[in-house]
């Protein structure tokens, strides 16, 4: 299929609820067979076990998606007790099973709320961290140990909604997580199942809320395909209302816009912090930071 220009696609913000068993590079992919161009990326990848929201950038939208992908996120988990694997989830191969018979509520509660707070967590040896250049995972699929350092993230929330017993060695736990960007959900199972002498893996994930997207406003690929085609509709963003999402605005008058345009400085606000600068006709023309008594282009979007 030939692809059609990048300028001919209406630039904006794709979220899609993605499916089960597809890599976020495979949705990537979709978006660009369904919209016949090559310019789309994504803000941060899905596990292929997990569903839940992903977002994708299009066309000069992929600017923001350096900024999308650190918020905050929200999760959706089914946690089982009793068992490890080799991927901290379902996915992996057996490690070890011990009995969660003498395991109470409270004591699987007390596990999980350890996993809360400011948090010096070690990721998945198979997760997409880089080791001198190549991914952990790809490091442990070609049978290399790898031992990947501790980092700082923190848990906000982590409620337990139901905990269940499917079989006598087994406790699963659904439960809901709010949490800084690089906070590996697996992780936590596996040390909360750890903490309990038991092991622990995710049998389910699901992503709800990356900083202010959400997956009730998500759609299938094509779904959210066919809104950007028709500039609006579930599943898309036009380019001006993701940045004001994510920024605060910056009201331009048309001469600070065609300044912004040929790259030159305008008047600071005092405002800290990056700021979406939207012209009279509501185009974004920049993302602006103030330095000292102007304001300078971060980021510039020209016109298509």
């Amino acid at each position: 299929m030939s692809k059609r220009p990048d300028a001919d696609v209406p630039p904006g913000l794709m979220l899609v609820d993605k499916a089960g068993g597809m890599t976020s590079h495979d949705v990537v992919a979709r978006a660009r067979r369904a919209l016949s161009v090559r310019k789309v990326g994504h803000a941060g990848t899905l596990d292929p076990m997990a569903t839940g929201l992903l977002v994708l950038g299009v066309g000069t939208a992929t600017r923001l998606l350096g900024y999308v992908g650190g918020h905050d996120k929200t999760y959706e988990a089914t946690i089982r007790l009793g068992q490890a694997t080799v991927t901290d989830d379902r996915e992996g191969e057996l490690l070890s099973s011990a009995s969660t018979a003498a395991l109470d509520d409270d004591a699987v509660r007390a596990a999980l709320a350890a996993q809360t707070g400011p948090l010096q967590q070690v990721p998945s040896a198979v997760s997409a961290v880089k080791v001198d250049g190549r991914r952990s995972y790809d490091r442990v699929r070609a049978g290399e140990t790898v031992e990947l350092a501790a980092r700082s993230v923190t848990v906000r929330r982590l409620e337990v909604h139901r905990i269940a017993r499917p079989e006598p060695d087994l406790v699963d736990v659904d439960v809901t997580i709010d949490c800084t960007a690089g906070t590996y959900i697996r992780a936590i199972a596996r040390d909360a199942g750890a903490a309990l002498g038991v092991g622990g893996h995710l049998t389910a994930l699901r992503r709800t809320v990356s900083g202010p997207f959400s997956v009730a406003r998500a759609g299938t690929v094509e779904e959210s395909a066919a809104a950007l085609v028709a500039d609006g509709g579930p599943g898309f963003l036009g380019l001006t209302e993701a940045a004001r999402l994510v920024f605060p605005d910056r009201a331009l008058t048309a001469e600070e816009a065609v300044a912004l345009g040929y790259g030159q400085r305008i008047p600071a606000t005092g405002a800290p912090g990056l700021h979406a600068a939207v012209d009279p006709d509501g185009r974004l023309v920049a993302l602006v930071e103030d330095a000292g008594r102007v304001a300078k282009v971060t980021v510039g979007f020209p016109p298509s």
